[in-house]
């Protein structure tokens, strides 16, 4: 009998998923962790026993010793991922990567025009190609995943026409990065599988990417994400593998406080006393600037809730409560009007630390 546990961030992204998702891979080893939007943007951090590991280019599970697959709805960028790799495998974690067909391949051009394009920084760009690469593929110089392993005149021919398409003009360094970016692609034993790859598994652990308030289709237009951060993509995927509703279970995920790392609006912003959160991952950087805190607002929780159920209203539900410990100010759960199967919370970065409440 097949099974799926899908992970949901309620917020703007950083709410905890990478630790929750170590959190079912720990409880349920036998699994694969599935990546169902999003990409290498991705800052999912996960700690075992002091040993901690910033999950981009694999799935939460992989320090844990899960495999990992990325869906069609991904985008993966060959030289980060080959810069994780190296990372994990001297951590001892779990490199194995299967990639669906038609997820986007993102390339050094993209990520120049996210890091440089006035209105990419308007809108609000983690720098790492993302939203070039969607947008690109909207259009006819598309890239995807099967094409790495083309031969390799036809995938030059392609980058060289991704290259011109943001008006880069042929000569020696652009020669030069197209062939360093394919010694890069042609050092990876890439695993391109289809969804059937999944079949021989029983569990599956869905990892979510940002949050639902920055969905492409529901978020606060133009600060929004290039995905569908809800549980659709998930679910679509548990169809086509034919997993019943009564085995698919959701994990809701929200910090203790609200958070939002970039441009846009939030309900509320205060410089909230922090303590105990030493291994914070959303830092400052030159593209998202500082991670901007607030109180948390039950009106938004219960609308990514219910916004949620829209695609996935039969699924068993689960609430998850990250840095409980970070505040010195108490949940409330009768603010929530939605029946939960179980109510976790975390007092650590460590996902052994979890426990019901």
């Amino acid at each position: 009998m097949k099974k799926a546990k899908i992970v949901i961030g309620l917020g703007f992204g950083d709410e905890g998923k990478g630790i929750t998702t170590d959190f079912l891979s720990h409880q349920n080893p036998e699994s694969i962790v599935v990546r169902f939007s999003g990409g290498q943007q991705a800052a999912h951090t996960v700690m075992i026993e002091g040993q901690k590991h910033v999950h981009s280019s694999f799935a939460s599970g992989a320090l844990r010793g899960l495999p990992s697959y990325f869906s069609e709805h991904c985008t993966i960028h060959p030289s980060f991922l080959l810069n994780e790799r190296e990372e994990l495998k001297a951590k001892g974690g779990n490199v194995e990567l299967h990639i669906h067909p038609l997820a986007k391949i993102t390339t050094p051009f993209d990520v120049w025009q996210n890091r440089n394009n006035i209105k990419n920084i308007e809108h609000g760009t983690c720098g790492k190609g993302i939203g070039a690469t969607m947008k690109r593929n909207e259009g006819p110089y598309k890239l995807y995943a099967i094409d790495l392993i083309a031969p390799r005149e036809m995938l030059l021919e392609k980058l060289k026409g991704i290259a011109y398409y943001y008006g880069f003009v042929k000569g020696r360094e652009i020669e030069k990065e197209l062939h360093y970016f394919l010694e890069i692609i042609e050092s990876i034993d890439w695993n391109i599988s289809d969804y059937s790859y999944l079949n021989t598994y029983n569990s599956l652990i869905f990892e979510g990417s940002q949050g639902i308030l920055l969905d492409m289709d529901h978020g606060v237009f133009p600060n929004v994400t290039y995905a569908n951060t809800t549980s659709k993509n998930a679910y679509e995927i548990c169809k086509k593998l034919k997993i019943e509703d009564k085995n698919i279970e959701m994990y809701y995920v929200t910090r203790s406080y609200l958070t939002r790392h970039g441009h846009g609006w939030m309900s509320n912003t205060k410089k909230l006393a922090l303590i105990n959160n030493d291994e914070e991952t959303c830092v400052y950087n030159e593209y998202q600037k500082e991670l901007r805190t607030g109180d948390l607002d039950y009106g938004l929780l219960n609308y990514a809730l219910k916004l949620d159920a829209a695609y996935t209203s039969f699924a068993k539900k689960n609430l998850v409560i990250t840095c409980m410990d970070q505040l010195d100010t108490d949940f409330r759960f009768e603010d929530l009007d939605t029946t939960f199967e179980m109510v976790y919370a975390s007092f650590s970065p460590d996902s052994k630390h979890f426990k019901a409440i």
